[in-house]
């Protein structure tokens, strides 16, 4: 990990992180190419799953300026949550669950460069997670700062990405995976979301050497599952998220 911060100082914070997260067994984190693809509905849906399945999990909300993982699991983010040597992450329907959320409830969120990485730093300095089996980590969409700070400070993050059945979300993610490889980064799989008619990009992701975790139909009804943890576990989608899980799991 890069101990030196922006002013050339060794930033204390780091080895805090690392404390924070000796308990914290697979760091997973959901990314994009691009907007508008179902990412947080995956992140979200992922980490209820996973739940489900008898894993103890976590939630982290890094879209810092687009935040809706709690709108997604209707979390109460009018109240602080407890602090007791440091900011315990509330219970949320059986997983720990952060976001800026909570201190800055509705309103912008304007951060840019070194803000941001200043930004989570200090949220994942001062999050205490537990012991959890899977933190999973909704990303803004894109290259951004997020993504390069994270696979700075947690080097053994893993990604998931997902990418929409169209030829500008594939264009997009095509780019994204070949990032990850040149960084070597560690990517567990894509996933093809809202799919209408059959699966586009099965092929073109093994050919560049990343595995298909699968694809998920389109269901036009699972807008209105949103903020309903309980109709959205009975859905369709959730159980074509379980089928992804599952081939997480198997992926150490």
């Amino acid at each position: 990990m890069d101990r030196v911060c922006g002013s050339g100082e060794i930033d204390p914070r780091l080895s805090v992180i690392e404390k924070r997260f000796e308990h914290v067994n697979r760091v997973v984190g959901i990314i994009s190419g691009k907007g508008g693809v179902g990412k947080t509905l995956v992140s979200t849906t992922l980490a209820l799953v996973a739940k489900r399945r008898g894993f103890s999990a976590g939630l982290l909300d890094l879209d810092f300026h687009g935040p809706t993982c709690h709108r997604v699991l209707d979390a109460k983010v009018d109240v602080f949550p407890e602090e007791e040597y440091g900011v315990v992450a509330p219970d949320v329907h059986g997983i720990k669950f952060m976001s800026l959320v909570y201190y800055a409830g509705d309103e912008p969120i304007p951060l840019r460069g070194k803000d941001v990485t200043n930004v989570i730093i200090e949220l994942l300095t001062i999050t205490r997670w537990g012991n959890l089996d899977f933190l999973f980590i909704d990303f803004p969409p894109g290259m951004g700062e997020e993504l390069l700070d994270m696979m700075r400070i947690i080097r053994r993050i893993e990604f998931i990405v997902v990418t929409s059945s169209s030829s500008l979300s594939y264009e997009t993610v095509k780019r994204l995976v070949k990032l990850l490889i040149e960084v070597k980064a560690n990517v567990i799989g894509v996933v093809e979301n809202m799919v209408f008619k059959r699966p586009l990009f099965r092929d073109e992701m093994e050919e560049m050497g990343i595995r298909y975790l699968g694809n998920i139909k389109f269901y036009p009804e699972l807008e209105q599952k949103i903020g309903d943890v309980s109709a959205l576990m009975k859905s369709n989608f959730a159980k074509e998220v379980m089928a992804i899980f599952n081939r997480v799991v198997e992926s150490v």
